[in-house]
């Protein structure tokens, strides 16, 4: 494998934690360890945080909510901080990048892009005096009243190892509100949040407002149960998701959640299979299908299933598995071990179900170190099996075939996912149509589509709430109505 990558790191403080505005020394000498998932080497080693650890970056937000400037200025007063933030976080592009491709697998010419996550921030700045914070009423008695929102608190919000999208919508949403955040960063993946820390201490953001700490399972849930925690905001699996939950409804604490998905592409009669296997190629690669809004379960008719099998297999087989440093790949490794581990018993199971493996389902013999897999496609896939119920995290496509369009449409809701969808079809009224009866928080045209400007979120055990847009304001906010005898003099 070609060895194009640094043996350097740019964090600048991994042995500590960023509470209240400061690079603190954690309470215990413990570590963890942050593998490179394309040579299997340690390439960073951070701070773990205990459970004084957390108390103490409670007590920062807390106070930084209660006591401090931050929720106290005006909207745009915050906006233009996190215009702040946006500029910096785009001139960290080559360090968010290649920590990224490190941490994940994701090509580098991919994670080139993650600069422009940016824009989430400056698009949260933007709305800062056109959303509605206050608005006029009368009450039922005739008497003037405002419905007003204000931020819900101390937010914890708890990003994913795969991508740092998560951590950005999170944020940005939070402070534009008014709250205050503890980051809890993924154990295999903190960079991203070292570089936030580091970004917040160097434009002086007032104290407490951003916290991130790392740590495993334990001690994150310990942040879950925190009496000074108001709302979770959590990225990750569904079972994890489920007991996030359970413990927030214990205390009556806001959450949302942003889960799994087993998504289905629905193919219809009238749309090219060729084109069709290309286009989801395109995208099932992406993060070597460690995506949660994949779309793993393709839908189509039974008379044209052997044909899309061939397509898809003969698409997908051709992808170049290597490097992701190297610019002529097209597909990294899986994250980490325990995640090829999970990959390839999935695999097995796909086999032992009568399934047809028809590419893929083993190691690239050409990679002998890093978290590679192949390319997996599996034909004739009963969508009652493991492999078209669970969620694979990896790049393996199971096509399901259906004895019509109605039929169709009953596979994609089987499931008790609903992040995301597509229909491929040339007419855009029947994709309309289709569409509307999928239960998924998206459905693309003839595509992979998602979009965090508008709306990101799903159906079912896909989550609660959404994130992204303006829709995305709305779980970070309490709304509180007013009566008053007379409007106040600074509504107009």
């Amino acid at each position: 494998m070609t060895d194009t990558i640094q043996r350097t790191h740019p964090i600048a403080h991994p042995d500590r934690l960023f509470i209240g505005g400061e690079w603190v020394t954690p309470s215990s000498d413990s570590e963890i360890r942050v593998v490179d998932s394309g040579n299997e080497e340690v390439f960073l080693t951070v701070a773990e945080a205990q459970a004084a650890d957390i108390d103490r970056a409670v007590a920062a937000a807390r106070g930084a909510f209660d006591h401090g400037p931050w929720p106290r200025m005006t909207h745009r007063e915050r906006g233009d901080w996190m215009l702040k933030i946006a500029n910096e976080w785009a001139r960290r592009t080559d360090d968010l990048a290649d920590t990224w491709t490190r941490q994940s697998g994701v090509l580098r010419t991919r994670a080139a892009g993650i600069g422009a996550s940016a824009e989430r921030f400056r698009f949260y700045a933007g709305i800062a005096d056109t959303f509605p914070w206050e608005e006029k009423h009368v009450s039922q008695d005739g008497l003037p009243a405002l419905l007003v929102r204000e931020p819900v608190g101390v937010v914890g919000a708890i990003i994913p190892w795969n991508g740092s999208g998560g951590l950005v919508s999170k944020v940005a949403t939070a402070l534009i509100t008014g709250c205050t955040v503890i980051v809890k960063a993924s154990p295999e993946a903190p960079a991203a949040s070292y570089i936030l820390a580091e970004i917040a201490e160097k434009i002086g953001l007032p104290d407490g407002v951003i916290n991130i700490v790392t740590a495993d399972r334990e001690v994150s849930e310990l942040l879950v149960r925190h009496p000074g925690v108001d709302k979770i905001s959590f990225t990750g699996s569904t079972a994890a998701g489920r007991r996030i939950a359970s413990i927030c409804g214990e205390r009556i604490a806001r959450c949302t959640l942003e889960l799994g998905g087993k998504s289905p592409a629905i193919v219809l009669d009238d749309f090219d299979l060729g084109l069709a296997a290309q286009r989801i190629v395109k995208h099932a690669t992406s993060i070597t299908g460690q995506v949660c809004s994949s779309l793993t379960r393709l839908i189509v008719t039974r008379r044209r299933h052997d044909d899309f099998v061939d397509a898809l297999s003969s698409t997908f087989a051709a992808v170049k598995v290597g490097d992701p440093f190297d610019p002529e790949s097209q597909m990294g490794p899986l994250a980490m071990a325990r995640q090829r581990d999970r990959v390839e018993g999935y695999i097995a199971k796909g086999k032992d179900s009568g399934a047809t493996l028809a590419t893929g389902g083993g190691r690239p013999s050409h990679l002998n170190r890093g978290y590679f897999i192949e390319p997996t496609v599996f034909g004739n896939v009963d969508n009652s099996s493991t492999i078209a119920q669970e969620e694979i995290f990896g790049p393996v496509l199971s096509v399901i075939p259906a004895d019509d369009e109605e039929q169709a449409i009953e596979i994609a809701n089987d499931t008790i996912y609903g992040l995301n969808s597509a229909v491929f079809t040339n007419d855009v009224d029947r994709a309309y149509a289709v569409g509307r009866r999928i239960r998924a928080g998206t459905v693309g045209h003839n595509e992979f589509r998602s979009d965090f400007s508008i709306a990101f979120g799903g159906f079912k055990q896909s989550g609660i709430g959404r994130e992204g847009g303006i829709e995305g304001l709305h779980p970070y906010l309490e709304a509180k109505t007013m009566v008053f005898e007379t409007m106040p003099s600074h509504v107009k």
